[in-house]
């Protein structure tokens, strides 16, 4: 076991028990011991990665598949140290069954905060309401950070470095304060934990039927919406989307499931596109690697607006304008294929008929007007029309990077 959380452990513990073990004084006791010896400073993370692989003295390991990995330092009955190393990790937005802080010992992260405000309870599990993000900022090495179980404390956090990695001083279980939902935006939360087999098995059922190309996917499907309960319905409509919208029948299949749930269902259309909105830059995060980009990627997925995310970059860049950082990242990030230019996930309009090696000068200029705004076209997009920079807007607002062409 290394030494320094060994003592860490031990501070944390005695502290704790002068205050008879009060729940709700551990998230700063945790934090000040945190911030008193910073692990960032004090340990040497290539030795004791050495350590770990080669002394068997060390604390119970848990089964969690959380972190890339998580290696437990420190063991108590009452609480915990965990280590988290991410590599191209990205949490969901989530709250805490347990209590306490997190330090950030290498790397750094973009940190947002959420609130929820439900609606309605469908089951013990699944809750419609209002996800909406209050606060996002960038946690640079060093940075410590309380968790409070429950409600209080809705957050992800998207890593920035390969890899980062997060000491948490955390307790083993907050009793009343389950379940550990997640919050998929805009309007649904659910229980990760809750284990539905039967759904599940569904699901690997349907799984086959797609990879076989089986005609009566799409039919059976239906049947299915228009059997099931919201909550049944909801994880299977999630499940199936990407293959009814190949097929072509998606509309069809959330118009069954709007039609069986009525106002009950208003809010999925749009949570589930957001859903996709977020995996797809999620898939992004993992191909690339240099912590700016990975910093542009995080504010595309988690700002709701390109004055918010004007602000933030300016606040991370001084040598240039935040937009001219943005168009040199989204420049930075353009590629040019047989089949066209892309931009991230935004694809050059074929309908536009430019040489491709004219395109990339066209894109960019494009995304410059959209940013700085004003109505009159500018001289840079002469080469097209007015109803071919509409395509273009078209094209960003289908793609992660719609918030920037955004009204």
């Amino acid at each position: 076991m290394d030494s320094f959380f060994k003592e860490l452990g031990h501070t944390v513990l005695q502290r704790w028990k002068q205050t008879n073990f009060s729940l709700e004084a551990f998230p700063e006791i945790a934090r000040v011991a945190l911030d008193e010896r910073s692990p960032a400073e004090h340990v040497d993370l290539a030795e004791l990665v050495r350590e770990f692989l080669l002394e068997d003295e060390q604390p119970l390991q848990t089964q969690s598949g959380f972190g890339q990995p998580e290696l437990v330092a420190y063991e108590h009955p009452r609480f915990y140290i965990q280590l988290l190393f991410w590599m191209d990790g990205t949490t969901d937005i989530h709250q805490h069954e347990f209590s306490g802080a997190f330090h950030v010992m290498a790397g750094s992260s973009i940190h947002a905060h959420y609130e929820f405000q439900k609606t309605q309870a469908i089951t013990p599990h699944l809750q419609m309401g209002k996800v909406k993000m209050k606060e996002i900022e960038l946690l640079e090495t060093g940075r410590t950070v309380p968790i409070i179980s429950g409600k209080s404390c809705i957050h992800s956090l998207f890593h920035l470095d390969t890899p980062s990695v997060t000491v948490v001083v955390r307790t083993q279980n907050d009793p009343g304060t389950g379940p550990q939902f997640n919050y998929l935006p805009p309007h649904i939360a659910l229980d990760p934990m809750f284990s539905d087999t039967l759904t599940m098995r569904r699901k690997q059922l349907l799984d086959v039927l797609s990879q076989i190309e089986d005609p009566s996917y799409p039919g059976l499907v239906l049947e299915m919406l228009g059997e099931l309960d919201f909550e049944r319905g909801f994880y299977i409509l999630q499940h199936a989307m990407g293959v009814l919208e190949n097929l072509g029948v998606w509309e069809e299949a959330l118009a069954s499931f709007e039609k069986k749930h009525g106002k009950l269902a208003q809010g999925v259309a749009e949570t589930l596109r957001e859903c996709v909105h977020r995996d797809t830059i999620k898939g992004m995060r993992s191909q690339i690697t240099e912590p700016e980009h990975r910093f542009f990627l995080a504010l595309l997925m988690n700002v709701a607006t390109r004055a918010d995310l004007l602000a933030l970059v300016a606040q991370r860049s001084a040598e240039e304008t935040a937009v001219e950082t943005v168009l040199r990242w989204a420049e930075e990030l353009m590629q040019i294929t047989e089949h066209g230019t892309v931009m991230l996930d935004a694809l050059f309009p074929a309908s536009l008929s430019l040489e491709i090696e004219d395109q990339p000068e066209v894109f960019i200029a494009a995304l410059r007007h959209f940013l700085v705004g004003g109505k009159k076209q500018p001289k840079a997009l002469s080469a097209v029309s007015v109803a071919q920079v509409k395509e273009l807007r078209a094209s960003f607002l289908n793609s992660s990077l719609r918030v920037l062409v955004q009204p």
